[in-house]
């Protein structure tokens, strides 16, 4: 008779309608269980009550029968109060918890708009220029479990918490992308809207298909005139397996950056007349057939066990779960845009898609509209550099003798500093050697910088005009750092102890050279005269950068705030937040590396030089022949970079006495008896010196790059007889690798 009860009792556990997600973890918090007490019981993993209860996944018998069988006993001790507060896991600081997203039915695919109608309202709570990041979510299995429950195509479920809500767009509900994944041999969609689509395409024309039929994704414009952001399918390891692609490239594809083309899957796209671009099947492939007036018909693929995500930008995230990657590609595309390639393409993609080079004109006398350049854009053709500009190789430089290396004065070689000296006999007597880092130095040296939009002039003799951009050829070894203008003094310094600003290497200028005009203003601003002799000037510029820097700048804030480290805190607050920030949610420091790495990326891209394509020293290459191939640009904003850095050097040297030892970049080490910044930043109740340095997250100020011994250096320079060894090269963590001393 017992084994009748069991059945019963079994039967009826199988049959019982379970509690929403937040309902279960509240009755498990009543009783004082943790997740890994019921996974214990129960014989699941973690990962999988964390799943029930976030709703990112439902049990299964023989699991479901046994949890259904728990609720119902917890409820009938814990019954629900109405008025009570919903609880949070005593885990998760009340800081990065994101609220709880709702149950969801499973929907068909006619109903699906209105239940991510009622996610994005649920996920955005405060109205913001940035999307606001959400917490983490539960990690899910990496495994594909089997099962005879299976799910009918074109159904949802719920998403797991810590997801982005999509835009209010209606046409790509859904948000910018998905993570698509097998699960029980089903193909499912991870989308950043709060919802898992279930995917009927059982080849990847079909998949592209239904992407741009159904699945609702895409990102609205950027700028008025601007186009749409097309979808982002990102293929897991399981999903290129069901769909014929292979899960990593043979070396030959690796290096072709690309499937050969007598790919099956390839074969299927063309029979199907679906197009790829000139990359091909790469990592990164976009699909596509030709528009149709304004209709787009177009999805991006990103791949990442191809590479697609690289580790030195993105970290681990090509291993995250489908769930986390949706998450932290969402937030990246949210904040900044949806990626487009690497963070360097999408760098340069971003300022495109902030000034379209075209526009729609005003009617003609036929109430016709035709296509006009775009105010403060770069327009839509390419235009030639001035050959000062041009890199080695160029097309404007085959001219040249073979085997000519230019010199400063047939050059402009504006570059990032890499510099250092020896200590002197006063500084080994301190203790410590401390490195501070200046937030997005780039990103900074581009706001506000006037650059040229158009074609250079080239002029002979001018006269100087520290507002307009272009490059000049002038003599600026005169400069003498001992002695210069510190806002309308004149200051006198030790300047064998100071970096030159004009060259990289710190080395002072022994004759004519090409430089950017951020460089020769300087030259005035220390108080000295500036004769060019020749200038490629660009009459036609503007502020071509700023929106580019203010949405990554935002981006970055808004990310760094999620995990603490707010733009308004004090010196020593700040130093504490920046103290392990990253632990506190790894996939939203992913998000912050990739932002750098935007930034970055996106400059050097102005200046891409030829990757293969088979060329020759004379020959354009294929970045050539983009109106975004601007070296002036470039040049620009690494000189207004370095120049930034230098006249805080000089600030700080003027008022403390203290010289930098190294500078790689943004970076920059001085000996000190403390092991922080504030052991030698000139704070004054709590405000610093005024154009000196300054702790802070905003793009500009610095934060503490690391620490090391005076001995370390010491030591280091003298085990690798490099007495101008850059420290600042390794004073992260002290680990001294590809030590180049000159020989």
């Amino acid at each position: 008779m017992s084994e009748l009860f069991d059945a019963v009792d079994a039967l009826l556990a199988s049959r019982a309608v379970l509690p929403p997600p937040a309902e279960r973890k509240r009755l498990r918090a009543a009783h004082s269980l943790t997740i890994d007490e019921v996974a214990t019981a129960l014989k699941v993993r973690r990962a999988t009550v964390s799943g029930w209860e976030s709703g990112k996944t439902e049990p299964r018998p023989p699991e479901r029968d046994a949890y259904a069988r728990l609720l119902d006993k917890l409820a009938a001790l814990y019954p629900a109060d109405a008025t009570a507060a919903p609880l949070q896991d005593a885990s998760a600081p009340a800081t990065f918890t994101a609220a709880p997203v709702p149950t969801k039915a499973r929907l068909s695919t006619g109903q699906a708009s209105e239940a991510a109608d009622m996610t994005a309202t649920e996920n955005t709570k405060t109205p913001a220029p940035v999307a606001a990041a959400p917490a983490a979510a539960t990690r899910p299995a990496r495994t594909t479990r089997t099962s005879s429950t299976s799910r009918r195509p074109g159904t949802k479920k719920a998403a797991p918490a810590g997801t982005p809500a999509g835009g209010t767009d209606p046409r790509f509900e859904y948000g910018p992308l998905a993570v698509v994944d097998i699960e029980d041999g089903q193909v499912l969609a991870y989308c950043t809207g709060g919802l898992v689509l279930d995917v009927p395409a059982k080849s990847i024309p079909a998949l592209v298909d239904w992407t741009l039929r159904e699945a609702k994704l895409g990102q609205p414009k950027l700028a008025g005139p601007g186009k749409d952001a097309d979808p982002l399918l990102v293929l897991t390891e399981a999903a290129l397996e069901r769909y014929g692609l292979p899960v990593t490239l043979t070396n030959e594809e690796r290096l072709a950056g690309r499937l050969p083309e007598g790919h099956k899957v390839i074969k299927q796209l063309v029979r199907a007349e679906w197009k790829l671009t000139k990359r091909g099947f790469g990592p990164w492939a976009r699909i596509y057939r030709p528009a149709t007036g304004s209709e787009r018909a177009c999805v991006q693929l990103c791949i990442p066990s191809w590479n697609a995500l690289d580790a030195r930008h993105w970290g681990t995230a090509g291993q995250l779960p489908p769930a986390e990657l949706a998450r932290v590609l969402g937030v990246y595309a949210s904040r900044v845009m949806t990626p487009r390639g690497s963070t360097a393409v999408t760098g340069l993609e971003l300022m495109t898609a902030l000034h379209p080079p075209t526009r729609a004109s005003a009617p003609d006398a036929d109430g016709k509209r035709h296509s006009e350049r775009n105010p403060g854009s770069l327009g839509k053709d390419p235009v030639d550099c001035a050959p000062c500009e041009a890199p080695d190789g160029h097309p404007v430089l085959k001219d040249l003798p073979r085997f000519h290396v230019r010199g400063p004065a047939e050059k402009l070689f504006e570059e990032a500093y890499d510099w250092a000296r020896p200590m002197t006999d006063a500084e080994c007597t301190l203790r410590h050697l401390v490195g501070i880092d200046v937030n997005l130095a780039f990103g900074a040296g581009a706001n506000g910088l006037i650059v040229g939009l158009g074609a250079p002039t080239r002029v002979k003799v001018p006269v100087f005009d520290p507002k307009l951009p272009g490059s000049w050829l002038v003599d600026l070894s005169h400069v003498d750092l001992s002695r210069v203008k510190v806002g309308k003094e004149w200051v006198e310094l030790d300047g064998s102890l100071l970096p030159s600003p004009f060259t990289p290497k710190g080395e002072r200028p022994t004759g004519p050279a090409w430089y950017a005009t951020p460089t020769v203003a300087y030259a005035a601003e220390l108080g000295y005269e500036v004769h060019p002799i020749e200038a490629w000037v660009r009459y036609d510029n503007g502020r071509y950068l700023d929106g580019w820097y203010i949405r990554l700048r935002d981006a970055y804030l808004a990310t760094m705030a999620d995990l603490g480290v707010g733009a308004d805190l004090a010196p020593a607050d700040f130093l504490a937040a920046m103290t392990g920030y990253k632990a506190r949610d790894p996939e939203l420091a992913i998000v912050v590396s990739a932002i750098k790495a935007t930034v970055k990326g996106g400059l050097g891209k102005l200046r891409e030089r030829p990757r293969g394509e088979g060329w020759r020293p004379g020959e354009p290459w294929r970045a050539l022949s983009r109106p975004t191939w601007r070296p002036d640009i470039r040049a620009a904003v690494i000189s207004r970079t370095r120049i930034n850095l230098h006249r805080k050097i000089v600030k700080h040297a003027a008022f403390t006495g203290q010289y930098p030892i190294a500078i790689l970049s943004d970076c920059v080490v001085y000996a000190s008896n403390g092991e922080s910044p504030l052991d030698f930043l000139p704070y004054r109740e709590g405000k610093p010196l005024p154009g000196g340095f300054k702790l802070g997250i905003n793009p500009g100020l610095v934060k503490h790059e690391g620490t090391q011994s005076v001995l370390w250096g010491e030591g280091v320079r003298e085990q690798f007889n490099a007495p101008e060894l850059n420290l600042a090269r390794y004073i992260k963590d002290g680990t001294v690798t590809d030590v180049d001393n000159g020989e």
